[in-house]
């Protein structure tokens, strides 16, 4: 129990960034991000003995992550709906900022706004390939799919991300 403590530890001080980091451009939400890494690792924990390839911990752990973030987005989708219309409010801040945080503050909520438009596993895959830069064979172990798939289906996910946000190049 004592190697298992450790061997858990050890994982999550190596992905938990990586847990985090997707599920937060995944949700768009730092509330839901912390949720999917608590859940991901808790279920680490419990599947660790049935861990076959142990060079493949990164994708698997990830697997789990976006499984379990889809779970989880899949049951808050309908309760996040009803909060954001009950709760819009304009925000209003006093603090001035310089242009070009406004400028990149904005950018990326269009890119979160656009991403959240697309299906869940278009927008896995922009995530996994543009966003963190996993390579295509990491990605379709992630998605378990093959390689082959990754690349048409990245290319559509693209194509049609473009469309989204009005960009034709």
């Amino acid at each position: 129990m004592l190697e298992e403590k450790s061997q858990i530890e050890q994982l999550y001080d190596a992905y938990h960034r990586d847990v985090y980091h997707f599920a937060l451009y995944y949700t768009n939400s730092k509330q839901e991000a912390e949720d999917i890494t608590q859940e991901t690792f808790l279920k680490v924990l419990k599947q660790l003995r049935q861990l076959k390839d142990r060079n493949k911990i990164k994708t698997w752990i990830l697997s789990i992550a976006r499984n379990t973030a889809v779970d989880i987005h899949r049951k808050q989708k309908i309760k996040r709906l009803l909060t954001e219309k009950l709760n819009r409010q304009p925000l209003i801040s006093n603090i001035q900022e310089p242009p070009e945080i406004i400028e990149k503050n904005e950018q990326w909520y269009t890119v979160q706004e656009a991403l959240m438009t697309l299906k869940s596993h278009d927008r896995t895959i922009i995530i996994c390939r543009m966003l963190k830069d996993y390579t295509i064979q990491e990605t379709a172990a992630i998605l378990g799919i093959s390689e082959v798939k990754v690349r048409v289906d990245f290319h559509r996910a693209m194509a049609r991300l473009r469309k989204t946000v009005g960009r034709d190049d």
